[in-house]
Protein backbone atom coordinates (compact mmCIF):
# COMPACT_ATOMS: atom_id res chain seq x y z
CA UNK A 1 0.00 0.00 0.00
CA UNK A 2 3.27 2.55 0.72
CA UNK A 3 4.69 1.84 -2.91
CA UNK A 4 1.07 2.12 -3.83
CA UNK A 5 0.59 5.95 -2.22
CA UNK A 6 4.44 6.84 -3.51
CA UNK A 7 2.99 6.14 -7.07
CA UNK A 8 0.37 8.38 -6.85
CA UNK A 9 0.75 11.93 -8.67
CA UNK A 10 -0.04 14.84 -5.75
CA UNK A 11 -3.30 15.75 -7.13
CA UNK A 12 -4.42 11.85 -6.37
CA UNK A 13 -2.55 11.98 -2.85
CA UNK A 14 -5.21 15.17 -2.06
CA UNK A 15 -7.70 13.45 -2.97
CA UNK A 16 -7.48 10.47 -1.10
CA UNK A 17 -7.12 12.36 2.11
CA UNK A 18 -10.34 14.42 1.17
CA UNK A 19 -11.67 10.69 1.07
CA UNK A 20 -10.30 9.78 3.99
CA UNK A 21 -11.38 13.24 5.39
CA UNK A 22 -15.05 12.92 4.79
CA UNK A 23 -14.72 16.36 2.80
CA UNK A 24 -15.50 14.33 -0.26
CA UNK A 25 -18.39 11.95 -0.76
CA UNK A 26 -17.86 11.99 -4.77
CA UNK A 27 -15.18 12.71 -7.16
CA UNK A 28 -16.42 15.41 -9.64
CA UNK A 29 -14.37 16.94 -12.32
CA UNK A 30 -14.61 19.53 -15.00
CA UNK A 31 -13.23 20.36 -18.37
CA UNK A 32 -14.60 24.08 -18.61
CA UNK A 33 -13.00 25.81 -21.62
CA UNK A 34 -13.90 29.46 -22.82
CA UNK A 35 -14.76 29.15 -26.69
CA UNK A 36 -12.75 31.28 -28.10
CA UNK A 37 -10.83 28.98 -30.03
CA UNK A 38 -9.64 25.66 -30.76
CA UNK A 39 -8.17 23.41 -28.32
CA UNK A 40 -4.56 22.26 -28.21
CA UNK A 41 -1.90 19.60 -27.20
CA UNK A 42 -1.84 21.28 -23.80
CA UNK A 43 -5.71 21.08 -23.34
CA UNK A 44 -5.45 17.25 -24.14
CA UNK A 45 -3.73 17.12 -21.11
CA UNK A 46 -6.04 18.84 -18.95
CA UNK A 47 -9.51 16.66 -20.84
CA UNK A 48 -6.90 13.51 -19.97
CA UNK A 49 -6.22 14.35 -16.19
CA UNK A 50 -9.78 15.48 -15.33
CA UNK A 51 -11.60 12.83 -16.89
CA UNK A 52 -8.77 10.16 -15.81
CA UNK A 53 -9.12 11.41 -12.16
CA UNK A 54 -13.14 11.15 -12.11
CA UNK A 55 -12.48 7.59 -14.12
CA UNK A 56 -10.01 6.56 -11.73
CA UNK A 57 -12.56 7.02 -8.48
CA UNK A 58 -15.51 6.32 -9.82
CA UNK A 59 -17.03 9.91 -9.82
CA UNK A 60 -18.42 12.00 -12.71
CA UNK A 61 -16.51 14.41 -15.59
CA UNK A 62 -18.11 17.49 -16.34
CA UNK A 63 -18.01 19.10 -19.53
CA UNK A 64 -18.52 22.73 -19.15
CA UNK A 65 -18.17 25.89 -21.59
CA UNK A 66 -16.85 29.04 -19.46
CA UNK A 67 -18.99 31.31 -22.24
CA UNK A 68 -18.34 34.72 -20.35
CA UNK A 69 -17.03 36.63 -22.66
CA UNK A 70 -19.17 36.73 -26.12
CA UNK A 71 -16.57 39.25 -27.77
CA UNK A 72 -14.59 36.31 -28.78
CA UNK A 73 -16.55 33.49 -28.60
CA UNK A 74 -18.23 31.45 -31.34
CA UNK A 75 -20.46 28.02 -31.83
CA UNK A 76 -17.92 26.98 -33.72
CA UNK A 77 -15.68 27.08 -31.27
CA UNK A 78 -18.45 24.80 -29.19
CA UNK A 79 -18.80 22.71 -31.66
CA UNK A 80 -14.66 21.88 -32.42
CA UNK A 81 -14.23 21.49 -28.94
CA UNK A 82 -16.85 18.98 -28.15
CA UNK A 83 -15.80 17.10 -31.12
CA UNK A 84 -12.05 16.90 -29.41
CA UNK A 85 -13.36 15.99 -26.34
CA UNK A 86 -15.30 13.30 -27.67
CA UNK A 87 -12.43 11.91 -30.09
CA UNK A 88 -9.92 11.88 -27.21
CA UNK A 89 -12.18 9.17 -25.99
CA UNK A 90 -13.53 11.93 -22.20
CA UNK A 91 -17.17 11.03 -21.72
CA UNK A 92 -18.97 13.35 -20.13
CA UNK A 93 -21.83 13.15 -17.69
CA UNK A 94 -25.27 14.18 -18.98
CA UNK A 95 -25.83 16.84 -21.21
CA UNK A 96 -22.57 19.88 -21.99
CA UNK A 97 -22.83 22.61 -19.42
CA UNK A 98 -22.64 26.31 -19.95
CA UNK A 99 -21.49 28.83 -17.89
CA UNK A 100 -23.94 31.32 -19.46
CA UNK A 101 -26.67 28.53 -17.75
CA UNK A 102 -25.80 29.77 -13.86
CA UNK A 103 -25.82 33.62 -15.36
CA UNK A 104 -29.00 34.27 -13.02
CA UNK A 105 -27.14 32.61 -9.87
CA UNK A 106 -23.60 34.64 -10.70
CA UNK A 107 -26.45 37.45 -10.61
CA UNK A 108 -27.65 36.64 -7.42
CA UNK A 109 -24.63 35.94 -5.97
CA UNK A 110 -23.64 39.64 -6.73
CA UNK A 111 -26.67 41.33 -4.83
CA UNK A 112 -25.46 38.90 -1.98
CA UNK A 113 -22.15 40.12 -1.70
CA UNK A 114 -23.42 43.83 -2.09
CA UNK A 115 -25.94 43.77 1.09
CA UNK A 116 -23.19 41.79 2.95
CA UNK A 117 -21.22 44.76 2.03
CA UNK A 118 -18.47 42.78 0.08
CA UNK A 119 -18.93 43.90 -3.16
CA UNK A 120 -19.40 47.92 -4.15
CA UNK A 121 -20.24 49.46 -8.04
CA UNK A 122 -16.79 51.70 -8.91
CA UNK A 123 -16.59 54.11 -11.76
CA UNK A 124 -13.04 54.73 -11.95
CA UNK A 125 -11.93 54.35 -15.41
CA UNK A 126 -9.68 51.03 -16.39
CA UNK A 127 -6.90 52.81 -16.48
CA UNK A 128 -7.31 54.67 -13.33
CA UNK A 129 -8.53 51.10 -11.44
CA UNK A 130 -4.71 49.77 -12.66
CA UNK A 131 -3.05 52.97 -11.15
CA UNK A 132 -4.93 52.39 -7.95
CA UNK A 133 -3.87 48.56 -7.47
CA UNK A 134 -0.49 49.51 -6.71
CA UNK A 135 2.36 47.50 -7.46
CA UNK A 136 3.73 43.93 -6.07
CA UNK A 137 5.95 46.36 -3.45
CA UNK A 138 3.51 48.92 -2.85
CA UNK A 139 -0.04 48.15 -1.40
CA UNK A 140 -3.24 49.76 -3.56
CA UNK A 141 -5.32 53.23 -2.78
CA UNK A 142 -9.11 52.88 -2.23
CA UNK A 143 -11.56 54.25 -4.28
CA UNK A 144 -13.51 57.20 -3.83
CA UNK A 145 -16.63 54.87 -4.80
CA UNK A 146 -15.43 51.94 -2.12
CA UNK A 147 -17.49 52.96 0.63
CA UNK A 148 -21.09 54.09 -1.39
CA UNK A 149 -23.82 52.65 0.98
CA UNK A 150 -25.37 49.38 0.14
CA UNK A 151 -28.85 50.92 -0.92
CA UNK A 152 -26.58 53.05 -3.38
CA UNK A 153 -24.83 50.10 -4.84
CA UNK A 154 -27.74 47.92 -5.27
CA UNK A 155 -29.56 50.57 -7.08
CA UNK A 156 -26.32 51.30 -9.32
CA UNK A 157 -26.03 47.34 -9.78
CA UNK A 158 -29.87 47.11 -10.93
CA UNK A 159 -29.34 49.91 -13.28
CA UNK A 160 -26.34 48.52 -15.04
CA UNK A 161 -28.33 45.41 -15.06
CA UNK A 162 -30.82 47.76 -17.24
CA UNK A 163 -28.63 49.00 -19.44
CA UNK A 164 -28.63 52.27 -18.19
CA UNK A 165 -24.66 52.47 -18.34
CA UNK A 166 -22.02 52.49 -21.22
CA UNK A 167 -19.37 50.05 -22.03
CA UNK A 168 -16.38 50.69 -19.28
CA UNK A 169 -18.34 53.35 -17.27
CA UNK A 170 -19.23 51.57 -14.29
CA UNK A 171 -18.26 48.44 -12.80
CA UNK A 172 -18.99 45.94 -9.86
CA UNK A 173 -15.77 45.27 -7.66
CA UNK A 174 -15.45 42.85 -4.33
CA UNK A 175 -14.46 44.65 -1.38
CA UNK A 176 -11.79 42.64 0.20
CA UNK A 177 -8.35 44.37 0.93
CA UNK A 178 -6.47 47.08 -1.40
CA UNK A 179 -3.41 46.08 0.65
CA UNK A 180 -2.92 42.28 0.35
CA UNK A 181 0.25 41.25 -1.05
CA UNK A 182 -2.07 39.17 -3.00
CA UNK A 183 -2.41 41.83 -5.85
CA UNK A 184 -6.06 39.79 -6.94
CA UNK A 185 -7.07 40.40 -3.34
CA UNK A 186 -7.11 43.75 -4.44
CA UNK A 187 -10.77 44.30 -4.76
CA UNK A 188 -10.61 42.80 -7.66
CA UNK A 189 -13.32 42.86 -10.54
CA UNK A 190 -16.25 40.51 -10.81
CA UNK A 191 -19.23 41.85 -13.35
CA UNK A 192 -18.71 44.95 -16.40
CA UNK A 193 -20.88 46.14 -18.29
CA UNK A 194 -20.85 44.83 -22.05
CA UNK A 195 -23.85 45.46 -24.41
CA UNK A 196 -22.48 42.76 -26.41
CA UNK A 197 -25.10 39.39 -28.16
CA UNK A 198 -24.01 36.34 -26.66
CA UNK A 199 -23.98 33.17 -28.27
CA UNK A 200 -26.63 31.67 -26.11
CA UNK A 201 -28.75 34.10 -24.48
CA UNK A 202 -28.71 36.89 -27.44
CA UNK A 203 -29.10 40.26 -25.56
CA UNK A 204 -30.80 39.36 -22.06
CA UNK A 205 -27.88 40.42 -20.75
CA UNK A 206 -25.78 42.74 -20.88
CA UNK A 207 -23.69 42.58 -18.00
CA UNK A 208 -20.97 39.92 -17.50
CA UNK A 209 -19.14 38.11 -14.77
CA UNK A 210 -15.61 37.83 -14.52
CA UNK A 211 -13.63 34.60 -15.07
CA UNK A 212 -12.67 34.38 -11.35
CA UNK A 213 -15.83 35.35 -10.20
CA UNK A 214 -17.98 33.09 -12.55
CA UNK A 215 -15.99 30.16 -12.44
CA UNK A 216 -15.74 28.74 -8.68
CA UNK A 217 -19.89 29.72 -8.59
CA UNK A 218 -19.89 27.45 -11.26
CA UNK A 219 -17.88 24.98 -9.76
CA UNK A 220 -19.88 25.18 -6.70
CA UNK A 221 -23.51 25.25 -8.57
CA UNK A 222 -22.20 22.04 -10.05
CA UNK A 223 -20.46 20.31 -6.94
CA UNK A 224 -17.26 19.73 -8.27
CA UNK A 225 -15.05 18.43 -5.92
CA UNK A 226 -11.50 19.29 -7.59
CA UNK A 227 -11.21 22.36 -9.64
CA UNK A 228 -7.37 21.11 -11.50
CA UNK A 229 -6.24 24.12 -13.39
CA UNK A 230 -2.78 25.24 -14.53
CA UNK A 231 -0.02 27.06 -12.22
CA UNK A 232 -0.86 30.63 -13.55
CA UNK A 233 -4.14 30.37 -11.22
CA UNK A 234 -2.10 29.49 -8.25
CA UNK A 235 -2.54 33.26 -6.82
CA UNK A 236 -6.14 32.95 -7.75
CA UNK A 237 -6.74 30.61 -5.36
CA UNK A 238 -7.13 32.46 -2.44
CA UNK A 239 -9.90 34.81 -3.99
CA UNK A 240 -11.56 31.51 -5.05
CA UNK A 241 -12.14 30.31 -1.96
CA UNK A 242 -12.64 34.14 -1.20
CA UNK A 243 -15.84 33.94 -3.73
CA UNK A 244 -17.62 30.69 -2.35
CA UNK A 245 -17.15 31.12 0.87
CA UNK A 246 -18.63 34.78 0.68
CA UNK A 247 -21.37 33.52 -1.71
CA UNK A 248 -22.37 30.75 0.91
CA UNK A 249 -21.19 27.58 -0.68
CA UNK A 250 -19.04 26.57 1.57
CA UNK A 251 -17.59 27.55 5.31
CA UNK A 252 -13.92 27.08 4.93
CA UNK A 253 -11.09 26.72 2.34
CA UNK A 254 -10.77 22.90 3.06
CA UNK A 255 -14.44 22.18 1.87
CA UNK A 256 -15.21 21.06 -1.65
CA UNK A 257 -15.02 22.82 -4.20
CA UNK A 258 -11.32 22.98 -3.98
CA UNK A 259 -8.93 24.30 -6.39
CA UNK A 260 -5.66 22.71 -7.42
CA UNK A 261 -2.73 23.34 -9.55
CA UNK A 262 -0.54 21.72 -11.66
CA UNK A 263 2.41 22.49 -14.36
CA UNK A 264 1.15 23.40 -17.94
CA UNK A 265 2.17 21.04 -21.13
CA UNK A 266 4.73 23.29 -23.22
CA UNK A 267 6.12 21.33 -26.29
CA UNK A 268 9.02 22.95 -27.67
CA UNK A 269 9.35 24.90 -31.20
CA UNK A 270 5.43 25.03 -31.34
CA UNK A 271 2.79 27.55 -32.07
CA UNK A 272 -0.06 27.32 -29.36
CA UNK A 273 -0.71 31.20 -28.65
CA UNK A 274 -4.41 31.91 -29.86
CA UNK A 275 -3.76 35.06 -31.33
CA UNK A 276 -0.55 33.49 -33.14
CA UNK A 277 -2.29 30.90 -34.35
CA UNK A 278 -5.41 33.23 -35.71
CA UNK A 279 -2.49 35.54 -37.05
CA UNK A 280 -1.41 32.63 -39.44
CA UNK A 281 -5.06 32.04 -40.36
CA UNK A 282 -6.14 35.21 -41.63
CA UNK A 283 -2.69 35.48 -43.44
CA UNK A 284 -3.27 32.04 -45.18
CA UNK A 285 0.05 30.76 -43.94
CA UNK A 286 -2.10 27.61 -43.27
CA UNK A 287 -5.51 26.39 -43.92
CA UNK A 288 -7.79 26.79 -41.19
CA UNK A 289 -7.28 25.94 -37.11
CA UNK A 290 -6.99 22.61 -38.01
CA UNK A 291 -3.97 22.78 -40.43
CA UNK A 292 -1.46 19.96 -40.04
CA UNK A 293 1.58 21.34 -39.02
CA UNK A 294 0.08 23.24 -35.88
CA UNK A 295 -0.98 21.50 -32.38
CA UNK A 296 -4.46 21.81 -31.95
CA UNK A 297 -6.33 18.90 -31.11
CA UNK A 298 -8.41 19.02 -34.44
CA UNK A 299 -4.91 19.34 -36.40
CA UNK A 300 -3.29 16.70 -34.77
CA UNK A 301 -5.88 14.11 -35.37
CA UNK A 302 -5.94 15.37 -39.00
CA UNK A 303 -2.37 15.04 -39.49
CA UNK A 304 -3.10 11.46 -38.59
CA UNK A 305 -1.84 11.39 -34.27
CA UNK A 306 -4.49 9.00 -33.10
CA UNK A 307 -6.20 9.71 -29.26
CA UNK A 308 -3.59 6.67 -28.31
CA UNK A 309 -0.58 7.88 -28.63
CA UNK A 310 -1.62 11.60 -27.42
CA UNK A 311 -2.57 9.67 -23.87
CA UNK A 312 0.66 8.06 -24.24
CA UNK A 313 2.29 11.15 -24.35
CA UNK A 314 0.66 12.35 -21.65
CA UNK A 315 0.92 10.02 -19.45
CA UNK A 316 4.79 10.36 -20.21
CA UNK A 317 5.16 13.98 -19.55
CA UNK A 318 3.22 13.15 -15.90
CA UNK A 319 1.61 15.49 -13.02
CA UNK A 320 3.87 17.51 -11.40
CA UNK A 321 3.69 21.01 -10.21
CA UNK A 322 7.10 21.79 -11.64
CA UNK A 323 7.21 23.76 -15.12
CA UNK A 324 8.97 22.57 -17.57
CA UNK A 325 8.91 21.88 -21.16
CA UNK A 326 9.03 18.76 -23.57
CA UNK A 327 10.33 18.18 -26.91
CA UNK A 328 8.28 17.92 -29.71
CA UNK A 329 9.93 14.27 -30.88
CA UNK A 330 8.60 12.87 -27.44
CA UNK A 331 5.00 13.08 -28.98
CA UNK A 332 6.50 11.32 -32.45
CA UNK A 333 7.71 8.56 -30.30
CA UNK A 334 4.15 7.75 -28.86
CA UNK A 335 2.65 7.92 -32.69
CA UNK A 336 5.41 5.15 -33.77
CA UNK A 337 4.48 3.72 -31.09
CA UNK A 338 0.90 3.22 -31.30
CA UNK A 339 1.01 2.60 -35.33
CA UNK A 340 3.99 0.45 -35.30
CA UNK A 341 1.69 -3.18 -34.73
CA UNK A 342 -1.59 -1.52 -36.20
CA UNK A 343 -0.99 -0.13 -39.23
CA UNK A 344 -0.83 -1.80 -42.91
CA UNK A 345 2.48 -1.79 -44.37
CA UNK A 346 2.00 -0.26 -48.13
CA UNK A 347 4.42 0.59 -50.98
CA UNK A 348 4.06 3.88 -52.14
CA UNK A 349 6.87 5.62 -54.53
CA UNK A 350 6.90 9.12 -53.75
CA UNK A 351 9.63 10.55 -56.45
CA UNK A 352 9.17 8.12 -59.23
CA UNK A 353 10.86 6.86 -61.83
CA UNK A 354 9.91 3.98 -64.57
CA UNK A 355 12.00 0.78 -64.17
CA UNK A 356 11.63 -1.42 -67.03
CA UNK A 357 12.36 -5.15 -66.52
CA UNK A 358 12.87 -6.03 -70.19
CA UNK A 359 13.02 -9.84 -70.14
CA UNK A 360 9.49 -9.69 -68.33
CA UNK A 361 6.43 -10.94 -70.25
CA UNK A 362 4.83 -8.02 -72.18
CA UNK A 363 1.15 -7.24 -70.76
CA UNK A 364 1.63 -10.16 -67.76
CA UNK A 365 0.22 -9.21 -64.15
CA UNK A 366 1.14 -11.67 -61.14
CA UNK A 367 0.00 -10.97 -57.84
CA UNK A 368 2.82 -11.22 -55.07
CA UNK A 369 2.14 -12.37 -51.78
CA UNK A 370 2.79 -9.54 -49.35
CA UNK A 371 3.22 -9.59 -45.47
CA UNK A 372 0.25 -6.76 -44.07
CA UNK A 373 2.98 -6.23 -41.08
CA UNK A 374 5.61 -8.38 -40.99
CA UNK A 375 5.96 -7.25 -36.81
CA UNK A 376 2.40 -8.54 -36.71
CA UNK A 377 2.04 -11.74 -38.64
CA UNK A 378 -2.62 -11.71 -37.72
CA UNK A 379 -2.66 -9.05 -39.68
CA UNK A 380 -2.29 -11.48 -42.46
CA UNK A 381 -1.39 -10.96 -46.28
CA UNK A 382 -2.14 -9.21 -49.59
CA UNK A 383 -1.79 -9.60 -52.88
CA UNK A 384 0.08 -6.71 -54.74
CA UNK A 385 0.34 -6.15 -58.74
CA UNK A 386 3.28 -7.01 -60.02
CA UNK A 387 4.10 -5.70 -64.08
CA UNK A 388 6.86 -5.27 -66.43
CA UNK A 389 7.04 -2.06 -65.94
CA UNK A 390 7.25 -0.32 -62.65
CA UNK A 391 7.86 2.60 -60.31
CA UNK A 392 10.61 2.72 -57.70
CA UNK A 393 12.14 5.64 -55.70
CA UNK A 394 14.49 8.29 -57.78
CA UNK A 395 16.89 8.01 -54.72
CA UNK A 396 16.92 4.40 -55.55
CA UNK A 397 19.17 4.56 -58.54
CA UNK A 398 22.43 5.97 -59.21
CA UNK A 399 24.80 6.68 -62.34
CA UNK A 400 27.78 6.60 -60.15
CA UNK A 401 27.35 5.10 -56.84
CA UNK A 402 29.65 6.04 -53.63
CA UNK A 403 30.93 3.40 -51.02
CA UNK A 404 28.11 1.60 -49.53
CA UNK A 405 25.79 2.67 -52.12
CA UNK A 406 23.38 -1.37 -52.20
CA UNK A 407 20.90 -0.12 -53.99
CA UNK A 408 20.18 -0.10 -57.97
CA UNK A 409 23.38 1.33 -60.63
CA UNK A 410 24.41 -0.21 -63.66
CA UNK A 411 25.91 -4.28 -62.94
CA UNK A 412 24.23 -4.21 -59.41
CA UNK A 413 21.59 -6.87 -58.36
CA UNK A 414 19.22 -5.80 -55.61
CA UNK A 415 15.82 -7.42 -54.24
CA UNK A 416 12.45 -5.84 -55.47
CA UNK A 417 10.57 -6.10 -51.89
CA UNK A 418 8.65 -9.74 -52.40
CA UNK A 419 9.03 -9.91 -55.83
CA UNK A 420 12.24 -10.56 -57.80
CA UNK A 421 16.31 -10.33 -58.00
CA UNK A 422 17.02 -7.49 -60.74
CA UNK A 423 19.80 -6.76 -62.21
CA UNK A 424 20.38 -3.13 -64.02
CA UNK A 425 21.71 -3.24 -67.54
CA UNK A 426 20.72 0.71 -68.96
CA UNK A 427 19.58 3.59 -68.21
CA UNK A 428 17.70 6.42 -70.09
CA UNK A 429 17.88 10.35 -69.84
CA UNK A 430 16.12 13.19 -71.12
CA UNK A 431 17.17 16.48 -73.08
CA UNK A 432 18.35 17.84 -69.48
CA UNK A 433 20.30 14.70 -68.45
CA UNK A 434 17.62 13.92 -65.88
CA UNK A 435 17.20 9.86 -65.85
CA UNK A 436 13.36 8.39 -67.09
CA UNK A 437 13.59 5.21 -66.88
CA UNK A 438 15.63 2.57 -65.48
CA UNK A 439 16.16 -0.78 -67.43
CA UNK A 440 16.98 -4.08 -65.92
CA UNK A 441 16.65 -7.79 -66.09
CA UNK A 442 14.86 -10.37 -63.49
CA UNK A 443 15.41 -13.93 -62.45
CA UNK A 444 12.14 -16.15 -62.29
CA UNK A 445 13.69 -18.63 -60.19
CA UNK A 446 13.82 -15.67 -57.31
CA UNK A 447 10.12 -15.07 -57.21
CA UNK A 448 9.17 -13.87 -53.65
CA UNK A 449 12.27 -12.13 -52.79
CA UNK A 450 13.41 -15.01 -50.63
CA UNK A 451 16.23 -16.21 -52.46
CA UNK A 452 18.81 -17.93 -50.93
CA UNK A 453 20.93 -19.17 -54.12
CA UNK A 454 22.98 -16.05 -53.75
CA UNK A 455 22.59 -12.45 -51.64
CA UNK A 456 22.31 -9.20 -52.79
CA UNK A 457 22.84 -6.22 -50.00
CA UNK A 458 20.17 -3.92 -51.22
CA UNK A 459 16.22 -4.06 -51.10
CA UNK A 460 13.97 -1.90 -52.65
CA UNK A 461 10.01 -0.81 -53.05
CA UNK A 462 8.07 -0.69 -55.98
CA UNK A 463 4.39 0.18 -57.57
CA UNK A 464 3.61 -1.02 -60.90
CA UNK A 465 3.43 1.64 -63.57
CA UNK A 466 -0.12 0.27 -64.89
CA UNK A 467 -1.70 -1.34 -61.89
CA UNK A 468 -0.50 1.40 -59.62
CA UNK A 469 -2.36 4.21 -59.02
CA UNK A 470 -1.21 8.14 -59.09
CA UNK A 471 -2.07 10.52 -55.33
CA UNK A 472 -1.84 13.25 -53.93
CA UNK A 473 0.78 13.17 -50.54
CA UNK A 474 1.59 16.14 -48.61
CA UNK A 475 5.01 16.21 -46.33
CA UNK A 476 5.22 18.47 -43.23
CA UNK A 477 7.90 19.82 -41.55
CA UNK A 478 7.33 22.11 -38.27
CA UNK A 479 5.98 25.15 -39.24
CA UNK A 480 8.62 27.53 -37.20
CA UNK A 481 12.12 27.83 -38.12
CA UNK A 482 13.75 25.35 -35.14
CA UNK A 483 16.84 26.68 -35.78
CA UNK A 484 15.26 30.39 -34.98
CA UNK A 485 12.93 29.30 -32.27
CA UNK A 486 9.43 30.35 -32.48
CA UNK A 487 9.29 34.31 -32.29
CA UNK A 488 11.19 36.55 -33.10
CA UNK A 489 12.79 38.42 -30.09
CA UNK A 490 13.01 41.83 -31.59
CA UNK A 491 9.10 42.61 -33.10
CA UNK A 492 7.98 39.07 -31.61
CA UNK A 493 6.61 37.88 -34.91
CA UNK A 494 7.10 34.19 -35.78
CA UNK A 495 9.66 32.85 -37.61
CA UNK A 496 8.52 30.90 -40.46
CA UNK A 497 9.66 27.99 -41.72
CA UNK A 498 8.86 28.65 -45.57
CA UNK A 499 9.18 24.77 -46.56
CA UNK A 500 6.90 23.37 -43.89
CA UNK A 501 4.88 21.94 -46.62
CA UNK A 502 5.36 19.99 -49.64
CA UNK A 503 2.67 18.58 -51.97
CA UNK A 504 3.83 16.07 -54.21
CA UNK A 505 1.38 15.10 -56.83
CA UNK A 506 2.79 12.48 -59.01
CA UNK A 507 3.44 9.60 -56.22
CA UNK A 508 2.22 6.32 -57.32
CA UNK A 509 0.50 3.97 -54.71
CA UNK A 510 -0.83 0.21 -54.45
CA UNK A 511 -3.96 0.00 -55.80
CA UNK A 512 -5.92 -1.00 -52.40
CA UNK A 513 -4.79 2.43 -51.61
CA UNK A 514 -7.44 4.04 -53.67
CA UNK A 515 -10.09 2.39 -51.55
CA UNK A 516 -9.05 4.17 -48.41
CA UNK A 517 -11.33 6.78 -46.07
CA UNK A 518 -10.87 9.66 -44.50
CA UNK A 519 -8.67 9.10 -41.61
CA UNK A 520 -7.52 5.27 -42.38
CA UNK A 521 -3.70 5.09 -41.58
CA UNK A 522 -0.69 3.07 -42.91
CA UNK A 523 2.79 2.95 -42.95
CA UNK A 524 4.32 3.84 -46.53
CA UNK A 525 7.11 1.46 -46.67
CA UNK A 526 10.60 3.51 -45.71
CA UNK A 527 9.06 6.64 -46.00
CA UNK A 528 7.03 7.07 -43.05
CA UNK A 529 3.71 6.62 -41.67
CA UNK A 530 0.36 8.74 -43.49
CA UNK A 531 -2.88 9.14 -42.97
CA UNK A 532 -5.85 9.78 -45.29
CA UNK A 533 -6.46 13.82 -45.29
CA UNK A 534 -9.64 14.19 -43.86
CA UNK A 535 -10.73 17.66 -44.71
CA UNK A 536 -9.57 17.43 -48.84
CA UNK A 537 -10.10 13.58 -49.60
CA UNK A 538 -12.78 12.58 -51.74
CA UNK A 539 -14.41 8.71 -52.11
CA UNK A 540 -11.59 7.14 -53.86
CA UNK A 541 -9.48 10.14 -54.46
CA UNK A 542 -7.67 10.10 -51.18
CA UNK A 543 -4.98 12.44 -50.26
CA UNK A 544 -2.41 11.51 -47.61
CA UNK A 545 -0.90 13.65 -45.37
CA UNK A 546 3.26 12.25 -43.39
CA UNK A 547 2.27 11.88 -39.64
CA UNK A 548 5.71 11.20 -39.12
CA UNK A 549 9.12 9.94 -40.87
CA UNK A 550 10.51 6.14 -39.42
CA UNK A 551 13.59 7.56 -38.20
CA UNK A 552 13.58 9.33 -34.38
CA UNK A 553 15.74 11.33 -32.55
CA UNK A 554 14.01 10.63 -29.18
CA UNK A 555 15.25 7.98 -26.43
CA UNK A 556 12.89 7.36 -23.90
CA UNK A 557 14.27 7.18 -20.49
CA UNK A 558 13.70 3.85 -18.90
Amino acid sequence: MENEALSKNFIEQIIDKDIESGHCKKVITRFPPEPNGYLHIGHAKSILLNYGLAKEYGGQFNMRFDDTNPTKEKVEFVDSIKADVEWLGAEWNGDVLFASDYFPQMYEAAVKLIKKGKAYVDDLSAEEIRQYRGTLTEPGKESPYRNRSVEENLQLFEEMKEGKYADGTKVLRAKIDMASPNINMRDPIIYRVAHMTHHRTGDQWCIYPMYDFAHPIEDAVEGITHSICTLEFEDHRPLYDWVVIETGYKTSPEENPKQIEFAKLYLTNVVTGKRYIKKLVEDGIVDGWDDPRLVSIAALRRRGFTPEAIKMFVELVGVTKAQGSVEYPMLEYCIREDLKLKVKRMMAVLDPVKLVIDNYPEGQVEYMEVANNQENPEMGTRKVPFTKELYIEREDFMEEPPKKYFRLFPGNEVRLMNAYFVTCTDYVKDENGKVIEVHCTYDPETKGGNFTGRKVKGTIHWVSATEGCKAEVRLYENIVDEEKGVYNEEDGSMNINPNSKTVLTECYLEPELMKAVSEDKFQFVRNGYFCVDNKDSEPGKPIFNRIVSLKSSFKLQK
